[in-house]
Parts: structure tokens; sequence; C-alpha cells
């Protein structure tokens, strides 16, 4: 299934379209020359060794052989908009040229249909209905589809003005996909069937041997023979290709051009197709041929942290047919070629997954403190922007990028070596016990359940010798298709910094579960290259068709991928699974989503669906970039309390505290101190609306609302209040004071300066904040049950209390969206901490302290 094998490679690659070059003649196979790894020599068969060059257009000479057009520098004029527009046209014009060749492509393959129907009812026929109806499943509907749009899109493009309008037909394109999916589903029975009836029917085998395929108009009597087997294979490049075209579309379309939201909602479409499609079908690569002539197959491979005698350790670890091998990468003299060294393989035969008596305990593990965690992601985010700025200035030396590179990438793989936490341990019946950390349950669970569906065959334990094992990891480096660790250093400059700010999550259904159940769903996303948890719906008692509808804003730093995790809730605590003794709900399904930003990033609402495992998720999202989010607005409504002065609040409600903290608080602490991530998941945007709209009418049903309102909500609710308020509670005023406190090195200059600073506060804010404080230090003693440290609710409360006004972030003169994350956001967090680590400070104490500040001491 030589075919298959490639369109999974194909399908899967498209995540990183940059990886792709697409003609107009569609795909051809592999040449010589795709067929050479990096050191020239030949790879095995149907692996993934795409050029990492962007895609470009090709055009057909008169004699057939591609030819690449000009560049767009050298032949376009004037402005970027004009450029744009111009290679718009090139683009389309290509991409016309490879619908026509498609087209001829799909005749061809109908061509023997009829005829084979015909004889089909006869006393000789050729192939048996069905057997006509599994090979030509769908092409008849593509053929159609793919006729219609290159009628409709022609005249454009010979016809050709700046301001014509073509979005809505690959809009149209993108929204029959639905076809293309059963084409795929059918594919390898129908390459099945062609091989075959070519072995049991001579006649047949002559025909799908020699399939006519007409060239383009211009090019008369340029008619080509190709295999059905092959012409099988072109819808499924076809759908890899057209998204590429949308990409390239994207990128030479003004912002303001009438087609720019409708590719933007046809690229999204594609794409997640796409990623359901590479969910689905079964990613194993080719075989590798041992001295023993035996087959076997890569299934999956990643990165994973191995904890190896206490220390972590960075691993790439390849899942086989047949057995699991971890290696590493062995250092290797400038210019050599890069080889693994094994150093342990486990045969699926012999593998289990140990679980933990409560008499078991973990190894000691090397962590560090989440301060120097937070720490990291602010150096990185800083280097980022550094490096940004170098290449702006265009003068600087490319050194100092280097310079900047290297250190990014010493800080970024220590993070991926520190951050994970999730135990996964696999253990050989033979007594060796393998320990890795993983950053998320969806990693676990695709590893686990890779394996599983591995074991369910009829797997016999295998000893390699030294040769055979030499062999096999030998060939990792070469059927490998994850190259790199996932750290910036490593990434193209032209790919997707991923997105800044907020994302919006509507959770609304779930259907597709076979029986009653109490359902939850998690939302992750990507940060720093790994995985966090987010937020999470409320659970869903005993039903088939959970009804969420819930809301979430989740805070994006850099992120380029969204995940939904559907659990079952167990509350049955004999039948409670452990997983090095940590209890987990049982997974039932799970899927991901492109951010792409040119997609995301739009006012409307986009309602999509995730299929996993036979359920379907139906979510809503939209992004508000971070720019907007960092503005604090004045309420127009001054009687409420949201976005109104904490001074006018508390003289209006005679209160030291404004009402809103002091209910929150006390809520929190009643119910909510021992929730895991308090403050750190998202509650529902809809009840923390709810609660705000209450609060800022002053319902007499608070108490009641509170009482009933999920714990992350009224968190939540607290947050927002002091992000709305139209100046930061430690005000614009104090702020450079603040972050100059914050950075003095002697202690008593620091806490003559610190303390000062509180008392410059106006009393209403100095007697709130001081109330928060003690608040989130007792959250902070539940730290070993909630997992929320001191260190954690300055990360998620600093920025909160401390971030300035719009007014004061356009002085700064700050750009970019990862250089507003990244501004100041570490002394931020740091000025938070230093009043969460000091003993208990009393407003009455500290307006009697006649120490002075002065910048002397």
């Amino acid at each position: 299934m030589a075919f298959f094998f490639e369109a999974v490679c194909n399908l899967r690659s498209i995540i990183s379209p940059d990886n792709f070059n697409y003609n107009t003649d569609g795909y051809e196979g592999d040449t010589a020359e795709d067929r050479k790894s990096q050191d020239g020599s030949e790879t095995m068969p149907f692996i993934d060794e795409s050029p990492t060059m962007s895609p470009h257009l090709c055009a057909r000479g008169q004699d057939g052989e591609a030819i690449s057009p000009t560049p767009a520098e050298g032949l376009l004029s004037g402005g970027d908009t004009e450029k744009g527009l111009e290679m718009r046209k090139l683009v389309l014009s290509g991409f016309l040229a490879s619908e026509e060749i498609y087209i001829n492509q799909l005749e061809a393959l109908l061509l023997p249909m009829k005829p084979l129907k015909a004889t089909a009812t006869t006393s000789k026929p050729v192939l048996t209905v069905e057997q006509i109806e599994t090979i030509f499943f769908m092409i008849q509907d593509i053929f159609v589809i793919h006729k219609e749009f290159y009628d409709a899109l022609s005249p454009n493009i010979q016809q050709w003005d700046e301001k014509i309008t073509v979005g809505h037909l690959f809009q149209k394109l993108a929204s029959q996909l639905g076809v293309y999916k059963a084409f795929v589903d059918n594919y390898k029975v129908a390459v099945g069937t062609v091989e075959k009836c070519s072995q049991a029917n001579s006649q047949f085998q002559k025909i799908s041997e020699n399939l006519k395929v007409k060239g383009p108009k211009e090019s008369k009597d340029c008619t080509t023979t190709s295999t059905m087997e092959a012409l099988l294979y072109k819808p499924i490049d076809r759908v890899t290709r057209s998204t590429l075209v949308l990409h390239d579309l994207l990128k030479h379309t003004p912002k303001d051009h009438p087609d720019f939201p409708l590719l933007q909602d046809a690229l999204r479409i594609s794409q997640n197709f796409l990623s359901i499609i590479n969910e689905e079908i079964d990613p194993r690569r080719t075989a590798v041929t041992t001295p023993k002539g035996e087959a076997r197959q890569l299934v999956k491979d990643g990165f994973l942290v191995e904890v190896s005698e206490g220390t972590r350790k960075l691993r790439h670890v390849f899942l086989f047919t047949d057995l699991l091998l971890c290696a590493k990468m062995k250092k290797t003299a400038v210019g050599r070629h890069q080889q693994y060294e094994c150093k342990w393989y486990i045969p699926l035969a012999d593998l289990s997954f140990q679980t933990l008596d409560d008499s078991d305990s973990l190894p000691h593990i090397q962590t560090l403190p989440e301060h120097e965690i937070e720490e990291m992601k602010i150096k990185i985010s800083t280097i980022k922007s550094e490096i940004q700025k170098e290449k702006k200035a265009q003068k600087s030396q490319s050194r100092n990028v280097d310079r900047l590179r290297k250190k990014m990438n010493e800080q970024e793989s220590c993070l991926l070596l520190y951050s994970p936490t999730i135990p996964f341990r696999i253990h050989n019946k033979h007594g060796k016990s393998c320990l890795f950390l993983l950053s998320s349950d969806y990693e676990r669970s695709e590893w686990r359940e890779s394996i599983q569906k591995l074991q369910k065959k009829d797997l016999q334990a295998c000893v390699l010798s030294s040769v055979e094992l030499q062999v096999l990891t030998g060939s990792c480096f070469k059927l490998r298709t994850v190259h790199n660790i996932p750290v910036t250093s490593n990434k193209d400059d032209e790919e997707s910094p991923g997105l800044y700010g907020f994302l919006h999550v509507i959770v609304h259904k779930a259907t597709g579960f076979k029986e009653s159940a109490n359902l939850y769903c998690t939302l992750e996303v990507d940060s720093f290259g790994y995985f966090v948890s987010k937020a999470i719906t409320r659970v869903f008692r005993d039903t088939t068709e959970p009804q969420w509808n819930e809301e979430f804003e989740i805070e994006l730093e850099g992120s380029q991928c969204l995940r939904i995790l559907c659990y079952e809730k167990c509350y049955d605590k004999s039948k409670l699974n452990k997983d090095d003794n940590e209890i987990v709900d049982k997974i039932m399904g799970k899927g991901q989503v492109q951010l792409d930003p040119q997609a995301v990033q739009s006012k409307n609402w986009h309602m999509d669906v995730i299929e996993m495992n036979g359920i379907k998720v139906e979510f809503s999202m939209k992004f508000t970039t971070r720019d907007l989010s960092l503005k604090r607005t004045p309420s127009k409504k001054q009687s409420g309390v949201f976005g109104v002065k904490i001074s006018v609040v508390t003289k209006r409600e005679r209160s030291k505290v404004p009402y809103i903290v002091r209910q929150c608080i006390e809520e929190v602490e009643k119910r909510g101190i021992d929730e895991v991530g308090i403050y750190r998941i998202s509650g529902v945007a809809t009840d923390i609306q709810a609660l705000k709209a209450a609060f800022d009418a002053n319902t007499k049903d608070i108490l009641m609302m509170l009482s009933d309102m999920d714990i992350n909500a009224i968190a939540g609710t607290l947050k927002l209040y002091f992000r709305e308020l139209p100046e930061p509670l430690l005000t614009d005023r104090l702020y450079p004071a603040f972050m100059e406190g914050t950075a003095l090195s002697d202690p008593a200059a620091k806490e003559n300066c610190m303390m000062h600073l509180l008392r410059s506060l106006p009393d209403p804010n100095l007697i709130t904040f001081l109330s928060l404080l003690e608040h989130l230090k007792r959250v902070a003693e539940k730290e070993p049950v909630n997992k929320m440290s001191l260190h954690n609710l300055a990360t998620v409360f600093g920025p909160t209390l401390l971030r300035p006004s719009e007014s004061e972030i356009n002085k700064a003169n700050v750009t970019m969206a990862s250089d507003i994350w990244s501004h100041d956001v570490m002394a931020q967090v740091q000025v938070l901490l230093y009043y969460l680590q000091h003993p208990p400070i009393s407003f009455a104490e500290l307006k009697k302290n006649t120490l002075y500040f002065s910048t002397d001491v």
C-alpha cells in the first residue's frame, strides 16, 4: 500500500505548510533527489524528507518541464499592495492551471466507469457492481465540485481586475470537504480492490494500467498515460495543495480586501479538516527491514523527559510496531552526520503500564522552584524582543542575533526539561521500569493508546542482537517524524510566533457517547513549547449528550494550538484509576485545532467541531489581542463597581474595602481554598459576566448567587474587578517607583523604599491591597493541596494589580504583542512577591512608622 503511506505523510505534514512544494500537475512521485537525505545517502522509500523552503508556484514550459516564475521582487514594481495584488493573480493563475490538469485526471479516472458498469450486468462482467462502487467511490462528486469551481474561477482570471473577488469560491470549495472525508475513509479499500481485481482479471489490469489523461487546452495532443492507482492518489494530494494556495492567497491579499475574511474562513475549515484526518489515519511510516528479513514500522516518535537515577534527561522515543526504543542524539563533530545512541528498548509483548500501590513511592526527581520557571519564561520573551529589535535595526551584525539565539535556546531547552510534571511509567515484565514526565494528559493518553492499539495484535517478544539494534537505531535518524525539540531557535523566522492575548472559547455540547456518564471537558493551549491546562467545564451528570454552553477566557502566551479533552468523572472511589499515586479520571476523547493567526483574528465567533474517538464536541472561539486587553477603560456607569475608581466605590459604600472584594475573598476561603489551580484555572465567562452584572446593579440576591456559583467563576470575578479598574490598584503614579524599588539590591534600602511606597498609596487602595495580600497568603498555605504557591499567585495577580493603564503603555512605546507581554511583567510579579513573602503588614503600624524614603539610604 505504498501510495497510502505516502498519502499519510503528506496529510500529516500540512500542519507545517512550508514543508511543501506544489506544482501545477499535482503529485508526480519522489524523484531521486527527493529521496536523498541531508548527507546525500539514500533514505528509506516514502519518508517525508520535504525541503524546508517556502512553497513556490511552478508553471509548465512547452516541453512539459516545470519552470519557476520570475521572483516577485524582480517582476513587480510599485508599493507593497500592488505587489501583493500582482502576486495574487500569479497564485490564482498557477492554481487554475493545476485545477485544469486535476479535472482532466479525474475525468480519465471516470472514463472506464460507464463501460465497466455496462458489463457488470452481462454474463461476462469485468467487475461486479460492488467492486465498481468501491473503486470509483465519490470520484464523480469530487469531479463535479471541482468542475464547477474551475468554471466559476476561470472567467475571473481571464478578465483580471484587482477588485475581483474569489474568496466566496474558495469558501464554497472548503465547505464541501466532507466529500473528501468519505473518499479518504474509502481510499485504502479502493486501492486494495484495484490490486486484487488486476491480479484476477487481465482485461481490467490492462484498463487500470493505461488510462489516458488529456493535457491542458494550450498543449494539443499532449496526452499522458497513468495508472488507476496513481490517479486515485490525486484527490488526497489535492487537499494539501489547496490549503497551501489559501496560505499564499492570504499572504498576498490586503486585509481590507473583501476576499480576506472569506479566505480566512476557507483556510480555517481546510486546516481543521486536515487535522481531523490526521487524527484518524494510522500514521505508520515505512518498514525497516532487519537482517532476518522482518518488517518493522515506525508508528510514533517524539521528545520526552526521562527520569534516570533522579535526573531529568531529554530523550527521543521511537514506537515501532513491536517495540519501544529510547534514544539520545550522539554528539558529533561539525559537519558529521547526526546519529542516535540507543539507551534501552522494551518489546511491546513485555511492556505494561505499571501502577503503584500506596506503599510505593516515586524516586526523587529534580525540580526547579516555581519562580525560576516563571523567570525563564520572562527571559525567553525578553530575548525574543531583543532579537526582533536587532533584526529591525538592519545595521546590526548577525553575530548579535546568533548570540541571542544561543542564549534563548539554553533557556528554552532548560524550560522544556524542567516544566513537565505528569508521570508516565512503563514496565518491562523482566524487571525494568522507566519513568517519563509529560506536560499534558493529552500526550500521556496518546502514547498509551498507541501502544495499547499495537498490543492488541498477536505480538511475540523479541530479543535484538547487537547488529539488529545498531541497524534499527541507525534508521531512526531517517525515519523520525519529529526532527527538533520544540524551541523557537529551531523554527524558521517566517513561522508564526503564535498568539498573544485572550482566546474566548464557548464549549457548547458533545455527542456520540454510547452510555450515560458524568462528563466534563478541559481546555489546554501550548505555551513555551509545552501545554498548560487553562479551563475546565462543570461536570454534566449521567447523560449521553452534555450541553455545557460555557464560555472561557484563556490567556495566550505565543500559543498556536488549542486542545480539548473530554473526561468521565469517577465518583466511585473503588473504581478510581491510579497512575503513580495520582487519581485520574477516564479520558473519553481528545482533539486539537490549530490557532492560525489569520483565521482566528476576527471580531466574530467561529463555530467548529472536534471529532475524537467517535465523539463530537461543538465549540466556538474568537480572539482578542493583548493590546486591547491592556486597556483600562473607565466605566460610563459610575453607579456600578467595575471600571469605577476604588475611592469612589468605598466612599459610596462607606466601607474600607469594596464589597465585591470582601465577598469574593470570603467565598473563596470558605469553599475554594482547596481547589487545585484556584485563580489559575479560568472560570466560565458567562458566570463571571452574570456576577459582574449583579455586583454592578447591587442585586440583593448576590449572596445567593455566590453560594451557588462555581468557585472558579468567583475567583475570575475578583481578578476581573482588579483588571478593569481605571488605573491599577498600586496606581500609575507610583508604578515607576515600584519598578525601581524592586530592583534595589540592598535589603535595607529595598525595605525602606517598598514600605514608603505602600504608605504613599491612597487609603482605600492600601487597605484593599493589604486585605488581598493576607488572603493570598492564606491560599498559599494550602499549596500542597491547591498547587498554588506564593510565586504562582504573584504571577496571576502581579500584572493585574500593577499593569499600567493605556496612557502609560503608550508612553512606553511598546509595539509588539510579545513585547507587551514581557514588558515589565517580571518586575510586576517581583513587586507582589516581595509583599507576599514579607511578614504581616499592619495598616496602623505602617502609618505610624517614621521611616522615611530616601534615595541616599
